[in-house]
């Protein structure tokens, strides 16, 4: 028997969670994922970051001194920093790496929507750079209507699909945004012209938001109470070959090899690498580069 259900509300997705949808579903659908937990101490590195900022020369967050890190193991392990290309019928493929590190970061906005923006040339940044790029993607991003940024996306990729000979697939994604009650909604007269009016170096475009190089998600900013390990189910986003989410620190108990027991604080992160592009041991000398930088953190003071 059917049960009865009292609905509270019902909404249809708008583009931005189409988009995610179908990202995150042809992720699942293609890529053979393999997970693999990371959680290093971080104690000596809260330490040098507090003294950085008590210092009062510059005020770094742990986000940001992270997503430096993470650069610089990626700098030691460019496997990690690549996109795919595979034709399973013809089993034809090949992995292209790439010097510049464009980070796709999720980010909250001042509205609650959750938006994954580009990080542009991080490869190239200082913490201090990383920390004013992402600042000021945050203030464009507050100034941006979002569904006009996905939809220029979304328009981008569907013509280009087109370009490649996906034409059932233009048709579907067409009908899907273009009818009934899930109709995309965009700026339409006036709207429309007020928007486009505000200055590009205001606003997101399509550039903040394109494909990275690897997505980097700090589960701990989000929620920094968190009290247990990052999402082992972290989905890969083609054609991307790996995805990092980094969680909170972390109090914990750490056995010493005299064996006693001291405190320290570990930092849990969750690296997924697609299988079809990396095996396990293609990711070791990114894990080797972070060990180093944790066991000597004064070198963070050098990146400022």
């Amino acid at each position: 028997m059917k049960q009865s259900l009292t609905p509270i509300k019902k909404t249809h997705f708008g583009i931005a969670r189409k988009i995610v949808s179908n990202m995150t579903s042809e992720s699942w659908e293609t890529i053979p994922h393999v997970v693999v937990t990371y959680e290093p101490e971080v104690t000596q590195l809260l330490n040098v970051i507090k003294e950085i900022n008590d210092k009062g020369d510059a005020h770094i967050t742990i986000n940001t001194v992270m997503l430096k890190v993470i650069t610089e193991g990626l700098k030691a392990c460019p496997a990690m920093n690549a996109h795919l290309n595979f034709n399973r019928k013809l089993v034809r493929g090949n992995i292209t790496q790439f010097e510049e590190i464009n980070i796709s970061m999720p980010m909250m906005l001042n509205t609650g929507e959750m938006m994954t923006v580009n990080m542009h040339n991080m490869h190239s940044k200082s913490i201090t750079e990383m920390q004013d790029a992402i600042k000021d993607t945050r203030r464009r991003a507050n100034n941006s209507d979002m569904n006009e940024v996905m939809f220029e996306v979304s328009l981008d990729n569907t013509l280009n699909g087109l370009k490649e000979g996906k034409i059932i697939q233009t048709i579907n994604r067409l009908v899907g945004s273009k009818t009934g009650k899930h109709k995309v909604k965009t700026l339409t007269g006036s709207a429309k012209k007020e928007y486009y009016s505000i200055p590009k170096s205001d606003r997101l475009t399509k550039h903040d938001i394109e494909q990275g190089t690897i997505t980097i998600s700090n589960m701990g900013s989000i929620y920094r109470d968190w009290c247990d390990g990052c999402c082992t189910l972290l989905e890969i986003i083609p054609p991307q070959v790996a995805a990092i989410a980094i969680g909170s620190t972390q109090l914990k108990p750490i056995a010493q090899t005299d064996g006693t027991v001291r405190t320290g604080y570990k930092l849990p992160m969750t690296i997924a690498f697609d299988h079809r592009a990396l095996d396990a041991g293609d990711v070791v000398p990114f894990m080797k580069k972070l060990d180093e930088i944790f066991a000597n953190p004064q070198i963070i003071k050098e990146w400022i």
